[in-house]
C-alpha cells in the first residue's frame, strides 16, 4: 500500500487531475483525485513525494515485432536510394532476410536481442508490449519465438502480450500446404501451449490473400485465440472490415483505408491502430487520424518496431508525429499510446489510472504531464512504475 504524492498534472488519460495524488494497493489503483480530497483511510499509507513533477500511464505500444536477429541496413540504404518495399521482398530480401537470421538464431539468443530493445523501450515509459512472432515461419521457429516472448514476460518488468503472426508464405513452400500446416498443426500447438493471445495476418500484396486469411481467422477463433489483422497497408484488400466483423482486437496500418473501412472499424468496436514508423518509411500516405477519430473509431498508434519498415524504439515519436501529421491533440495522442492501445490488445485494465486498473505509471521529469508530446528528439521521464512498484529511474 502507497499513496504516490508531490503530482502536479495527472492523466487518468481521460481527464487532467491537477495537483493529485494516487493511491496504489496490491498492484492495482486503489484511488486517484486530487491530493486535498485524499479519502481519510488512505492518509496513514505509506506516501512517495514525486517532487513537483507530472504523470501519465505507462504506455502500451500495442504493434511491435520485438524478436529478431540480425540486419536490415542496407535494404534501409536501398530504399533511401528509391527501392520499394514491395521490391525487396519480392526479390527475396525483406521479411525473408531477417527470417534466415531468425531461424539461425538460438533461442538464448534471441531472448538476449529482445530484451535489450524492451529496456530501451521500458526507458521511454513503455510498460506493456505486444510481441509479434512472424520471422520463423516454419512451425518450430515461430514456436521458438513465441516461447522468446514468454520467457520476456517472466522475465519482467513489463508486461508483454504475445500474438502469432502469420507473416508471409515461406520461400519454397506451396501455399495450400503451408496454410494447411498453420492452420490444423501451428496454431492448436499454440493454443495449447498457452503462447499468444490472438493471431494476426499480413493480409496484402506478396503475404496473404483475404481469403487464406479467412481460413487462418477461422481456426484461431476455434480454438479460443482473438484475431487481428495487418490491412489495407500498401493495397486496399477489405481486410480491415472483415476483421471487425469477426470481432478483431485492431485492424493495424491503414493507409489505404476508406471512409467505409473506419465505419466498419466504429461499429463492431475493433480499433483502429495507425503505425507513423512503417508509413513515412515507406512513403505512404498518412492515414487522417482526425477523420479516422472523428468517425467514432477507438485509435491508437504504435511503434510497430521491426528491423526493416519501422526500426522505431520511441512511441512517444511516433505519438508527435500522429499529431503533427494526422491532427490528433496532444490529449488525444496521449490516450491514443496508452488506454486505446490496451484495448487492442484486449487489456482495457491497462494504460489507464482509474480504480481496479494496473498501476503502471510514468514520472514526467517536468511539472507537465504532456512534456514528452512537446520535446522531440528528448524524452523527459523520471521514473517508470510497473504495478506500483519502480521498475527504472
Amino acid at each position: 500500500m502507497r499513496v504516490f504524492t508531490g503530482i502536479t498534472d495527472l492523466y487518468t488519460p481521460f481527464t487532467r487531475v491537477e495537483r493529485a495524488a494516487l493511491a496504489v494497493r496490491e498492484g492495482r489503483v486503489a484511488w486517484v483525485g486530487p491530493a486535498a480530497q485524499l479519502p481519510e483511510p488512505y492518509r496513514a499509507w505509506p506516501h512517495e513525494d514525486l517532487g513537483g513533477r507530472g504523470v501519465v500511464p505507462g504506455l502500451v505500444d500495442s504493434h511491435t515485432h520485438l524478436i529478431w536477429a540480425g540486419s536490415r541496413l542496407e535494404e534501409y540504404a536501398l530504399r533511401a536510394r528509391g527501392a520499394s518495399y514491395a521490391e525487396i521482398l519480392e526479390a527475396g530480401g525483406g521479411i525473408h532476410h531477417t527470417t534466415r537470421a531468425t531461424q539461425a538464431a538460438s533461442e538464448d539468443e534471441l531472448f538476449a536481442l529482445a530484451q535489450a530493445r524492451a529496456r530501451t523501450f521500458l526507458r521511454t515509459g513503455v510498460t506493456t508490449l505486444e510481441v509479434k512472432s512472424g520471422y520463423g515461419l516454419e512451425v518450430t521457429h515461430e514456436l521458438k519465438m513465441l516461447r522468446v516472448a514468454r520467457r520476456l514476460a517472466e522475465a519482467g518488468p513489463q508486461r508483454v502480450v504475445p500474438t502469432l503472426l502469420a507473416h508471409v508464405i515461406p520461400a519454397g513452400w506451396d501455399r495450400a500446404a503451408y496454410l494447411e500446416v498453420f492452420t490444423t498443426e501451428l496454431i492448436p500447438e499454440v493454443a495449447r501451449e498457452g503462447l499468444a493471445e490472438a493471431v494476426d495476418v499480413f493480409v496484402d500484396r506478396g503475404a496473404y490473400t483475404l481469403a487464406e486469411a479467412e481460413r487462418i481467422w477461422e481456426a484461431a477463433l476455434a480454438h479460443g485465440l482473438k484475431v487481428k489483422a495487418h490491412a489495407e497497408q500498401l493495397t486496399r484488400t477489405g481486410a480491415a472490415r472483415r476483421v471487425a466483423e469477426l470481432g478483431g482486437l485492431s485492424a493495424d496500418h491503414l493507409e489505404a483505408a476508406t471512409p467505409e473501412d473506419w465505419a466498419a472499424l466504429a461499429a463492431h468496436g475493433t480499433v483502429a491502430t495507425l503505425l507513423p514508423g512503417a508509413t513515412l518509411l515507406l512513403k505512404q500516405p498518412f492515414p487522417d487520424a482526425r477523420s479516422i477519430w472523428d468517425a467514432g473509431v477507438t485509435l491508437a498508434v504504435a511503434t510497430d518496431h521491426n528491423p526493416g519498415s519501422s526500426p522505431f524504439y520511441n512511441l512517444w515519436l511516433a505519438l508527435q508525429l500522429t499529431i503533427a501529421l494526422g491532427g490528433l491533440a496532444l490529449e488525444e495522442a496521449l490516450q491514443a499510446g496508452t488506454a486505446n492501445a490496451a484495448q487492442a490488445l484486449g487489456h482495457p485494465e491497462l494504460g489507464r489510472l482509474e480504480p481496479g486498473s494496473a498501476a503502471d505509471f510514468v514520472v514526467v521529469e517536468a511539472p507537465a504531464a504532456l512534456e514528452p508530446l512537446y520535446r522531440w528528439g528528448e524524452t523527459p521521464i523520471r521514473a517508470v512504475y510497473v504495478g506500483g512498484r519502480r521498475v527504472w529511474g
